[in-house]
């Protein structure tokens, strides 16, 4: 991974999550200089901030992958290309120009592109915190479960009923010493696949119910669970994680003249938002249809590279040809006239 400072280059990919990634490769395939820019000091987004060894489903190929060998495999797609990485870097300000932008980041720097892919997840996530125990984050209170080996041996409280939490209940049963789910409501909103296993498996899931009180001198030790109609019930407790979501804040894309509407940028079939030569793709996207899958945002930001190509280079088809037919060295771009030209 090459990690540097340009000051031009074709496309500037906005996010460095495992969509950024991809389209990175694509740009590559297509004879695009590229910078990608995260603000986040390691490849990877969310993945690598939140959840590195869950295991991702819905990646086609792989029936099971974790989340870091994912970003591992896709820096390793777009290696050849040597796209240049801007990482710990937000950027803030955007200037367009004759037929380019410039955008310039919170640390000062500026890149200046002929097109740009905005790639960038829900933007910048706070996660929703516990209505109770605040004051115990970072002494048995977490968000994300970075590595699972630390909870070995342990008695797991996991709060929420969406996917993250049931997934990291279900990779946690087989390490930890009890592994309890608390879900707000009665019906959970994680995938039917997930609350099947959940149901199946030694996992003890207590619905209609909250997390009331938190103690312990100085960690965590026990917890509060306050079900509907019954008497308050004290659980061990050693690692409380509360995964209730997030909330995103777009910060300073919502300044860029892009139609944004509830913090999603709004995309045509092409990947095209409604500045010319700006795309987008991935989760920060929608359009009428729109299913938010990491599957989903490798094709948006396969087809919004690929247009980006076509808008920078007219009479030039969108289609790449079928990758197929040329499989490029390490290092070596694909040559002009091949069908990846």
């Amino acid at each position: 991974m090459t990690t540097a400072t340009l000051d031009s280059v074709d496309v500037l990919i906005v996010g460095a999550g495992p969509v950024g990634l991809f389209g990175a490769y694509y740009a590559g395939v297509r004879t695009l200089s590229t910078a990608v820019l995260d603000s986040l000091e390691e490849p990877g987004g969310q993945i690598t901030a939140m959840y590195p060894e869950k295991a991702i489903f819905d990646v086609a190929g792989f029936p099971a992958i974790k989340g870091r060998e994912l970003v591992e495999q896709l820096l390793k797609q777009a290696a050849p290309f040597k796209p240049a990485y801007m990482l710990g870097h937000q950027a803030v300000g955007l200037e367009r120009g004759d037929g380019a932008f410039a955008v310039t980041t919170a640390s000062g720097h500026r890149i200046e592109a002929r097109a740009i892919v905005i790639t960038g997840g829900i933007g910048t996530f706070t996660p929703r915190p516990l209505p109770t125990g605040s004051e115990y984050l970072g002494r048995g209170l977490v968000h994300f479960v970075p590595e699972p080996r630390a909870y070995e041996d342990q008695d797991i409280v996991v709060v929420g009923g969406g996917d993250s939490a049931l997934d990291w209940a279900l990779m946690l049963e087989p390490v930890g010493r009890s592994v309890t789910v608390v879900h707000r409501r009665g019906e959970f909103r994680a995938h039917q696949h997930s609350v099947e296993l959940l149901r199946r498996s030694s996992v003890r899931i207590i619905t209609d119910a909250q997390v009331s009180g938190v103690h312990g001198d100085p960690d965590v030790d026990h917890v509060e669970i306050t079900a509907k109609g019954s008497e308050p019930e004290t659980l061990p407790c050693t690692k409380l994680i509360a995964a209730l979501g997030f909330t995103a804040n777009l910060g300073p894309l919502m300044e860029w003249g892009i139609d944004i509407q509830k913090r999603q940028i709004m995309t045509d079939t092409a990947g095209s938002t409604s500045v010319p030569g700006i795309y987008a793709a991935g989760d920060i996207v929608d359009y009428p249809g729109k299913v938010k899958l990491i599957a989903t945002g490798f094709g948006e930001v396969a087809t919004a590279v690929n247009n980006a190509f076509a808008f920078l280079n007219p009479g030039k088809s969108a289609f790449p040809g079928h990758l197929s037919d040329y499989a490029p060295e390490p290092g070596e771009p694909a040559p002009a006239g091949s069908p990846t030209a």
